[in-house]
């Protein structure tokens, strides 16, 4: 197999030049159909057992034809139908000047292909279903032979042929180029996919990592600037709030690192595999925020409902980054309702907060400034007021994704409303990739 391949290689840079410079190829082609009508013109159809090679001379006026018929075949790609008709002719000349004919027809056959491998089906028939009727009806009337001799019966089978021939390559060419151009479109498509999944996956693990880091951080935060305000009159209350924030920056870590390992290669050391955060570990986040400040109630219909994990996890989030607002801008007196419904084929989560804007308190604590229900830096009102940051874009998207819904505002007399409607159901629309 190498010798064969080897060879084809060494051949690649001729067929490139030859591709290059059709003329120079059309050339080539003429000069050899020239060499085998003249060739074939010394030939004598009519001996006595057989064609004989070499009792007969061709005459001028045929060595003419030839030529031109020949020289007509140089054009061949740039006027396909005119050479036909100018090949035909000279042919059809040949046929009733000359007893026996030279072989003129030659350049007929390369010309009925050319129509035919380059143009259409209907254009093939139109100009070669003519043609061979002249040809052929010409031979017959004016040639010295019966009609049904091999002559011309053979004029008639080769000038078919090369149309048959030249539509069947015209047909391959163009089913190998909706093949190829098939294939590009295919491939085109899958990078496409592949680049939307990225984005998607981009922006999935932005939103965790957003929950994780602003949760925890705002604790860390508060707590910071309550144990800095009261080191001093209230050592104890100083050292629980040092407590809190030494918890809430070790559970950062720990989901920092769960989520990162999501993102390590095959042949990477195992990441960690405690399950994603859920509704069934909702109590441990609210006495997080307990323990920070914030009173929080929680009403739950949905005991025993096994939740898809996408949604678990969304569910979660949603109720993390609300208390989190509410902890960062509603004041230090805040208080805080979460209630999970299940209604049919939705699961409703909410967050309610009783708080008020806080005016501005000891650095670092609480108190953040804005007054309630003023637009973050997203766009979007945030819970308890004040800079909102990408938390309500999150939540947005994290359930627009599910095919959920999700509303946000202030509430009537003070507070803030967070709501969001996730379905449930195995056939809901969406991706639940998370």
């Amino acid at each position: 197999m190498t010798a064969p391949l080897t060879g084809f290689s060494r051949l690649a840079p001729t067929r490139s030049w030859l591709s290059a410079h059709p003329t120079a190829f059309d050339a080539g082609l003429a000069a050899a159909v020239l060499l085998c009508m003249v060739v074939a013109s010394f030939a004598d159809p009519h001996g006595p057992h057989g064609p004989t090679f070499g009792t007969r001379t061709p005459e001028i006026r045929s060595l003419l034809l030839m030529v031109t018929a020949a020289g007509a075949l140089v054009f061949r790609r740039v006027r396909s139908v005119p050479v036909v008709a100018v090949t035909g002719a000279l042919s059809v000349a040949e046929l009733v000047a000359g007893d026996p004919p030279a072989p003129v027809a030659m350049s007929v056959v390369v010309a009925l292909y050319t129509v035919a491998s380059r143009t259409d089906r209907p254009t093939t028939w139109r100009v070669g279903l003519p043609t061979m009727t002249v040809l052929t009806g010409a031979a017959v009337l004016f040639s010295s032979a019966p009609w049904y001799s091999q002559e011309n019966l053979g004029l008639f089978a080769w000038t078919g042929m090369a149309s048959a021939a030249g539509d069947a390559v015209r047909s391959r060419r163009a089913f190998v180029d909706a093949m190829r151009e098939r294939a590009e479109r295919a491939e085109r498509t899958r990078e496409e996919e592949a680049r939307r999944r990225v984005a998607e996956e981009r922006l999935r693990i932005a939103r965790d990592l957003h929950d994780v880091v602003a949760h925890h951080i705002a604790l860390v935060n508060v707590q910071a600037g309550v144990a800095a305000h009261v080191m001093d009159r209230r050592p104890d209350q100083a050292r629980e709030a040092l407590s809190q924030v030494r918890e809430a920056s070790r559970s950062a870590l720990t989901e920092l690192r769960a989520t990162v390992g999501l993102l390590r290669q095959s042949g990477d050391p195992a990441a960690p595999t405690e399950p994603a955060p859920g509704l069934a570990v909702l109590e441990p986040l609210l006495d997080g925020f307990r323990r920070s400040g914030l009173p929080v109630r929680l009403a739950r219909t949905d005991r025993g409902t096994e939740l898809p994990a996408a949604v678990d996890l969304a569910a979660y989030r949603i109720v993390q980054e609300a208390l989190t607002n509410v902890r960062k801008h509603a004041g230090a007196a805040a208080k805080a309702e979460v209630s999970v419904v299940r209604v049919g084929g939705t699961v409703e989560v909410t967050v309610l907060d009783h708080g008020r804007p806080a005016g501005p308190g000891p650095e670092g604590a609480e108190g953040a400034e804005g007054a309630e229900g003023t637009e973050g830096t997203d766009g979007e009102t945030v819970a308890g007021g004040g800079s909102g940051g990408h938390g309500l874009v999150g939540m947005r998207e994290r359930v627009t994704a599910l095919g959920g819904t999700l509303t946000a505002g202030p509430r009537y007399g003070g507070g803030f409303r967070v709501q969001a409607i996730l379905p449930v159901e195995p056939d809901a629309e969406g991706d639940v990739d998370g």
